[in-house]
């Protein structure tokens, strides 16, 4: 961690160590991009089955901390659990690591050289070396799933963006990943394609996925999730049940932050 790195700001007492269930887990967090810290001291868990919602406004830190349990970027400081296994130790296979995640962002990210099909198998072929036969049964039944099967042979050109999320989420979970991570993925579509974005996610976690959603959904953080997180700046706030967190916030940031959805 270099020196430039400020305190954290105020904010409430996180415990020394996280649930045994505990399936994804960050100690004490720390990520700058040059002098501008981003996360500052972060710690937070997500237990097995546990659908958890990341709320909080644009530059918080929510994608970068997404980002950083997908080891996707390094930490300067702190540790990142899946399961009981120390993933930020550099020691680390991050292929590997990152073969147990399924991650979903903004951009659908899919290979438009790919047919729709072969960017839902991709991952279960080359990485997993799942048989082809099997890997596309699976990715059919998966495309029938998010209402798609019929899209199976085209080019991601072909798709709307609503489409193309549904796709990309199907590609994510086609491995069985331990966690999903969401990160704002309905932030790049049309107000009339994110209702059926957020159905399928509301049926991944009704089946008992686990994951963590960054979102800016509050009606649907506050439905879906079992628990909510507040980041701000860099520290985690608040976090509680829903109904603890959107009816009776104790922090004032937090209250002023849910007063821009309210008024």
């Amino acid at each position: 961690m270099t020196g430039a790195v400020p305190p954290p700001l105020p904010g409430p007492a996180h415990p020394a160590s996280a649930p045994p269930a505990s399936a994804l887990r960050a100690e004490g967090v720390w990520k700058a991009f040059g002098e501008r810290p981003v996360l500052r001291g972060v710690s937070v868990s997500l237990a097995a089955h546990e659908v958890v919602a990341l709320i909080g406004a644009s530059g918080s830190g929510k994608s970068t901390l997404l980002r950083c349990l997908g080891l996707l970027e390094p930490i300067d400081d702190g540790r990142i659990f899946l399961g009981d296994e120390d993933i930020s130790d550099p020691r680390i296979d991050g292929n590997r690591v990152r073969a147990c995640l399924g991650a979903v962002f903004q951009s659908y990210n899919l290979f438009p050289h790919l047919t729709v099909l072969g960017n839902v198998t991709l991952a279960s072929r080359v990485v997993h070396k799942v048989p082809r036969k099997d890997a596309e049964a699976r990715a059919m039944a998966l495309l029938e799933r998010v209402g798609l099967a019929d899209f199976a042979g085209a080019h991601p050109d072909r798709l709307s963006g609503g489409q193309q999320q549904r796709v990309a989420i199907a590609r994510a979970i086609a491995t069985d990943p331990e966690v999903l991570l969401l990160d704002e993925i309905t932030s790049a579509l049309d107000p009339e394609l994110v209702g059926e974005v957020l159905d399928l996610v509301r049926s991944l976690a009704g089946s008992g996925a686990t994951i963590l959603m960054a979102t800016h959904e509050m009606a649907f953080a506050q439905g879906v999730a079992d628990r909510v997180v507040f980041l701000d700046e860099g520290v985690i706030v608040e976090e509680g049940p829903p109904a603890q967190l959107f009816g009776a916030p104790e922090h004032p940031r937090t209250r002023a932050f849910l007063t821009r959805f309210t008024a």
